[in-house]
């Protein structure tokens, strides 16, 4: 399922109270694609790497309209629309911009959008739901462990369902080989492997969990990411969140109290 460009840009990242009321700098860089959140952002501001109409920016810097953002001598654009997508990641492409091994990239799939770029990984073998948005702020939200917010996996293993005390052992969380710890938040019995929810999603962890406990992995699904769905989307697909979605992913993201 494509779609053309156009109709992505539906849902404003900055509405006209914000602006004339004035943008805080780290919002408007992360916002427009150009920090990847705004502690990044204030980072950037620090190192003496922006400007706002030729002149050094501090973190109290507001941006207006008609204003010129640059970081270094590159001109910032002001952010206009959010994007946010839900991509069916298929098997053998790399969450990467460009491979250093020659394997496809999840790019070659998404719409080409300034600042777009995939919430959170998921390994060149694994399936499924991947995210992508030129949100920051929102991406940071979703993927730092510390806003607990939940991804879903079903997992096949050749040897079969793990009996329930194993998948008890996942919860109360196992030392992998490398020596970290790693729990899962759930993990529940299904045909031929199980589901499990994690908070975190360091490279390979749910595989490297599954074969602590002795049912390697061989084929992984993420089927939930927040409160968005994979369903029956189809392989290699894209589409972008409709507004039920986006306030939920918001309301996962920021809590009741937004941003």
């Amino acid at each position: 399922m494509r779609h053309s460009v156009a109709p992505l840009f539906k849902t404003p990242l900055l509405v006209k109270n914000e602006w004339m009321d004035g943008v805080r700098l780290q919002k408007y860089l992360a916002l427009a694609g150009a920090a990847p959140s705004r502690r990044k952002a204030e980072e950037l501001i620090r190192a003496g790497r922006v400007s706002v109409n030729g002149q050094p920016a501090s973190l109290g810097s507001k941006v207006y309209p008609g204003d010129e953002v640059r970081l270094g001598k590159r001109l910032i654009p002001p952010p206009q629309r959010r994007v946010v997508i839900a991509l069916h990641k298929p098997k053998g492409y790399e969450t990467t911009r460009k491979s250093r091994s020659g394997a496809p990239t999840v790019y070659e799939l998404a719409p080409q959008i300034p600042g777009l770029h995939p919430i959170g990984r998921l390994d060149r073998d694994s399936e499924g739901l991947l995210l992508f948005s030129n949100d920051g702020a929102l991406t940071e939200r979703l993927t730092h462990p510390r806003y607990g917010v939940k991804k879903v996996y079903r997992v096949w293993s050749r040897k079969g369902t793990p009996p329930p005390d194993l998948l008890r052992q996942l919860e109360r969380g196992v030392t992998l080989r490398s020596g970290e710890f790693a729990q899962a938040l759930k993990a529940r019995p299904k045909e031929g492997g199980a589901v499990i929810t994690m908070t975190e999603g360091k490279k390979r962890e749910v595989r490297y969990m599954m074969a602590a406990i002795g049912y390697p992995v061989y084929r992984l699904l993420r089927v939930k990411h927040g409160p968005i769905r994979l369903g029956g989307q189809k392989v290699g697909s894209w589409r972008e969140l409709d507004e039920k979605e986006l306030k939920a992913l918001d309301l996962a993201a920021f809590g009741p109290e937004g941003r």
